[in-house]
């Protein structure tokens, strides 16, 4: 089990840092949503700005599980807001490449008409491990060890047939469930909205599709920030797969209803390599 703030921090400073890359968070290679978050953990370093406004970043190679570089350009920055370019390679590489718009605390006007989903609260449903195999336990990625998870609907995995590609469900990471830094409780749900369009495209689908679906890019904007809200629930749609590409849509809420951010971004289908 990894720790989600210790496993994305960055070291250095003038725009030059490091991370180590934790194979606690591995699906098919370092999981995307987590090198986004470690791209978005070293844009707050290279910024005295409060928090992040939005993030779009491109999957350009797979990382091992080492130490990455990171360089961090100010491509503008002002009293209120400041764009930043972020670039991650290992030995060289290319690996992951971001813009990120980082914003002051500032007023301005404001209105919510977002509705969260009509669901249970976390407390309220059984957890993951009370409700899956110890088959499918044995062959679920370690990448799923670093949260709680309560399904809202759950249907085994060898009962399902295809219908809705959508996808909804309550997280908390663990072991540290929360984080004061705003950089870090927005990574949470960077994490989140790049990680959950596979599960939600999935669900139209056979269980064994004989494809998988990398991230060829993750974009999100920030809304508000919730570092109390140890759960947040996930709510995913995949509308359409077509031409080998798959285009997710997903929100992340906090426990007591606000709309925290909004993102999703476009997956590549490949052929699955044989299961271990």
């Amino acid at each position: 089990m990894g720790d989600f703030v210790a496993d994305t921090a960055v070291e250095g400073s003038d725009g030059a840092f490091r991370a180590r890359v934790s194979r606690d968070w591995e699906i098919w290679g370092p999981n995307g949503g987590y090198v986004a978050a470690i791209a978005l953990r070293a844009a707050g370093a290279a910024t005295t700005l409060a928090r992040p406004a939005s993030f779009a970043g491109h999957f350009l190679g797979v990382a091992d599980f080492d130490v990455v570089d990171i360089q961090v350009t100010t491509l503008r920055a002002a009293s209120r807001a400041a764009s930043l370019r972020v670039s991650i390679t290992q030995q060289g590489r290319p690996i992951f490449e971001a813009i990120v718009w980082a914003v002051a605390e500032v007023d301005g006007l404001m209105h919510d008409v977002a509705e969260m989903p009509a669901v249970p609260p976390a407390a309220a449903l059984p957890a993951m491990e009370d409700l899956v195999s110890e088959a499918d336990r044995q062959q679920r990625h370690r990448f799923w060890d670093n949260f709680e998870v309560r399904p809202i609907a759950w249907v085994p995995w060898d009962q399902r047939t295809p219908g809705a590609p959508a996808w909804r469900e309550w997280y908390r990471f663990r072991p540290r469930a929360t984080c004061d830094d705003a950089f870090a409780d927005a990574a949470r749900s960077l994490l989140l909205i790049d990680t959950m369009g596979w599960p939600a495209a999935c669900r139209a689908h056979p269980r064994d599709s004989g494809f998988v679906a990398p991230s060829l890019d993750v974009y999100a904007q920030f809304h508000r920030a919730a570092p109390r809200s140890e759960w947040l629930l996930v709510d995913a749609v995949a509308p359409v797969a077509a031409h080998g590409l798959i285009g997710g849509q997903i929100r992340v809420w906090s426990s007591d209803g606000g709309l925290l951010a909004s993102g999703g971004g476009q997956l590549l289908c490949r052929p699955a390599p044989p299961r271990r």
